[in-house]
C-alpha cells in the first residue's frame, strides 16, 4: 500500500535502524549519492533495492526517485536515514491513506526530535511539519532553504498528527555543528530573497504559519536570543534537562549563523555562487512562491 524512498550518503551508522522499522513494508527504495562506506550494501542486506544518482539538492533528489525508480505503490514515504517508523504511526499513516479520499494528494508528518534517548517536546517546539506521504502523480517537491517543501500539488494535503522519531544528532555534535553551518548559507540567502508572504505569517496551518514567522524573525535585531529564551525559558524547554539545554544552545547558535550571513550577504561580502544555487533552488523556490494558491 506504501512505498518508502530513503535518500542517503555514508549512512551505514544510522541505516540498519531505519531499514529495522520498515519490516511491514514491501517495496523499499534507498537513493544513494555516492557513500563509499558499507551504505549500499547495509540497504541490501535489509532487502532494499538501492539505485544511485548524484546529489544536487534534496527537492531534485526526491524529484528523481518519483520520476525513476520503479515504485511499486500510489502511496510513496519519504524518510531519512536518522528517521525511525514507529508502530504508532505506521497504524496512523495506514489509516490515513486508506480513508483519503480522492483529493486527498499527501500528508504532513511530524516527528519527535530525540537526543541522549530523551524526546525534546518542548524545546523541540513540537509539532513540526514537513511534507513527506504524498499520493504519486500528485505532487512534486521544490527545494527551500536547505531543505524542500512541497511544490505543485494537485490536491489538498492534510496531517498526520501521529510522530516518527528523529536522531538528528546521532553522528555527534561536531557533525550536526558542520553540516549546520553549510545549511546556514541556504538558509539565509532564501531567507533574504524568497521570504514566504505575510498572509503566511497568520496561517491556522503550523506548516505554513512557523517557517513563515522564523524567516521574518530573522530580520530582527537580537532574534538568536529571542529564539533561545522562547524555547528553553518560554517553552519550558529547561524541563527537558541538559540535552534540552546543549538543543537550545546550538539551535540558537544556528539562527546566529544565518543572521551574520544575511548581513553578510547584503553588504555584498558572502558569494552567493554557491552550488546549491547554481541548481537554481532559488529560481524553484521565487517560482513557487510566485504561483502558489493563497493559503
Amino acid at each position: 500500500m506504501i512505498s518508502v524512498v530513503i535518500l542517503t550518503k555514508n549512512e551505514e551508522h544510522d541505516l540498519p535502524v531505519c531499514l529495522a522499522s520498515l519490516g511491514w513494508c514491501d517495496d523499499v527504495h534507498v537513493l544513494d549519492s555516492g557513500s563509499i562506506d558499507r551504505t549500499c550494501e547495509v540497504a541490501r542486506d535489509y532487502g532494499a533495492r538501492v539505485s544511485h544518482h548524484t546529489f544536487e539538492s534534496f527537492g531534485k533528489q526526491r524529484n528523481y526517485a518519483l520520476d525513476n525508480l520503479g515504485i511499486q505503490f500510489d502511496w510513496v514515504l519519504f524518510l531519512d536515514a536518522d528517521e525511525v517508523v514507529t508502530e504508532q504511526f505506521q497504524v496512523a499513516m495506514m489509516a490515513a491513506v486508506t480513508s483519503a479520499d480522492k483529493e486527498v494528494a499527501g500528508f504532513y508528518c511530524c516527528w519527535k526530535m530525540m537526543l541522549e534517548g530523551k524526546w525534546l517536546k518542548r524545546c523541540g517546539n513540537f509539532p513540526k511539519w514537513q511534507f513527506r506521504l504524498l499520493r504519486r502523480g500528485r505532487a512534486r517537491f521544490i527545494d527551500f532553504g536547505h531543505g524542500q517543501k512541497e511544490g505543485e500539488t494537485l490536491g489538498r494535503i492534510e496531517y498526520i498528527a501521529e510522530p516518527y522519531l528523529h536522531y538528528s544528532f546521532s553522528k555527534g555534535w561536531a557533525q550536526w555543528i558542520e553540516r549546520h553551518n553549510k545549511y546556514s548559507c541556504q538558509e539565509a540567502a532564501a531567507r533574504l530573497y524568497t521570504p514566504p508572504t505575510w498572509r503566511n505569517v497568520f496561517s491556522r496551518h503550523g506548516s505554513v504559519r512557523n517557517p513563515a514567522l522564523k524567516s521574518w524573525l530573522s530580520r530582527v535585531p537580537g532574534w538568536p536570543v529571542l529564539h533561545f529564551l522562547q524555547a528553553y525559558v518560554f517553552n519550558l524547554g529547561f524541563l527537558e534537562g541538559t540535552p534540552g539545554l546543549i538543543y537550545c544552545i546550538n539551535t540558537s547558535y544556528h539562527e546566529f549563523l544565518i543572521q551574520i550571513k544575511m548581513r553578510e550577504i547584503r553588504k555584498g561580502k558572502y558569494n552567493l555562487r554557491l552550488p546549491e544555487y547554481e541548481n537554481s533552488a532559488v529560481k524553484e523556490t521565487l517560482n513557487y512562491n510566485k504561483h502558489r494558491a493563497p493559503v
